[in-house]
Order: C-alpha cells, then structure tokens, then sequence
C-alpha cells in the first residue's frame, strides 16, 4: 500500500518510519509531510492508499485536512482519544494508534489493513469521526458596532436570519446585529437549543411558545420576544418542528 506520513513531530514520523521498515513488502512509504498544510497537498499529488495522521498539528488539524481532501485514502490515526471514543473506534472497525506507538500495537494495525475490504467506506468513515471529534459549545457571539465588540450571549439571541449574502441575530430585545458567520456554519456551533426551520431562520428554539400548522406542510412559529416575533419554517424542515412539537 502507498503510504504518507503526516505529523508535526520530526521524531514520531522517524519512529514510525522505523517500526514500519519491518512490513516494507506491504507498506510503501511515499511521502512524508509535517503539518496539514503540506499533507494535503502531497495527498492530492501522490493519491496514496493509505495515510498515517496525526489529529493536533499546528495551522490545519487532521479533521480539518481530511474536510478539504478531494481525493479519499485510508486513514490510521495517531492520536491521544479518550477512552469512550477510542472504544468506538474498535467496535467499528477503525483503527488508530495511540502515542508514542507500539510495535505491538502497529502489528495488530496492518493485520487489519490486510484484511480491509476494498469497498471499504471512507466517507462514511469520516462521518463517524466527525461525530466523535469533541465540540466547544459555544455560549456566546461576537458583533462588531461602530468601533466596539459585543458579546452576547445565546440566550439573549431569539433568532439569525439570512438576507441575501449577510446573516444577522435578532436579540429578545429586538436589536439585529450583523454577524460573520452563514447559517450553515452556526448549524455546527449552535447547541441544540437552536433549531434551522428554514433557509433563512435558526431560531432559539427555547424561545418558541406557539407553533401554528401552516399550507403546504410548513409552521408559524411564534416566539415571546420583545417583537413578538412570527417565523415561518420551510416545507424541508417541517420534521425538525415536529419533533419539537412532539418533545
């Protein structure tokens, strides 16, 4: 199997090197490269079947490397998981390598890279890992007003909105503030509080004190803020108020 190595330790890279010299007829190191930056592009050049990675890097971290690959290999991490997420790790099937490596440890890794189907799954793969990464929740926001930063805190937002190309955040009080950040990306930040009704709303969902049917399978979602606030959720999203509903 091709084969690159990414870490930002000189010396894990050289460690691993030497402890894979022994299956040189099965792993054929390719490439090495030390840090996310560098890595994904030797991956993109090289196309290698397999890579070992390291997860903490300076600039760009493992997870983030892997969301801008356009081409898919095998992945091994070297990584220092807790005990929960290590042991999802083995129940599906996923290996990693716990530093400083073993060669115990990276024999039992190439039995399994022997026995890897090759309709092996990496998307789904990287979706498993992606749920496995730890998140800061985030409990407050920043905004910019004239020559000053504001942080205000989650509960004191009712809802974003998305006009055009700009989101902003409706405060309880009814102030709209211009934020950084697309719908999308607060999707992943937000805590589960707030719930995407549409396409153009998140709403704080502990805000909601009526919800109304609507046509065509959509909601009037109405909210106890100082505007009295009234959403309409799409027809995409109407499982998600449902559940709310039903909750």
């Amino acid at each position: 199997m091709t084969t690159v190595l990414i870490d930002d330790e000189k010396l894990a890279i050289s460690r691993l090197k030497r402890l894979l010299a022994e299956h040189q007829s099965f792993i054929d190191i390719v490439g090495e490269a030390y840090n996310g930056i560098d890595g994904l592009k030797m991956i993109e050049a090289l196309q290698p079947d397999l890579i070992f990675l390291d997860i903490e890097m300076p600039g760009m971290n493992g997870f983030e490397m892997l969301a801008q690959l356009t081409y898919s290999p095998m992945v091994v991490f070297a990584t220092a998981f807790d005990e929960y997420a290590i042991r999802a790790f083995e129940e599906n099937s996923i290996d990693y390598l716990l530093k400083p490596i073993e060669k115990e440890r990276l024999e039992m890794t190439i039995q399994k890279l022997r026995k890897t189907s090759p309709s092996f799954d990496n998307q789904q793969f990287l979706k498993l890992i992606e749920q496995m990464r730890p998140k800061k929740e985030m409990v407050s926001i920043s905004v910019k007003t004239g020559d000053r930063i504001l942080l205000l805190r989650l509960e004191d937002i009712s809802y974003f909105e998305a006009e055009d190309k700009y989101t902003f955040l409706i405060t309880t009080e009814g102030k709209k503030y211009l934020t950084d950040y697309t719908l999308t990306n607060l999707e992943e930040k937000l805590p589960d509080s707030f719930l995407r009704v549409s396409r153009s709303f998140i709403v704080n969902s502990r805000l909601i004190k009526e919800v109304q049917k609507h046509f065509s399978g959509k909601f009037i979602l109405f909210l106890d803020d100082r505007n009295q606030s009234k959403i309409e959720s799409g027809i995409k999203y109407a499982e998600s108020v449902k559940s709310l509903i039903n909750n």
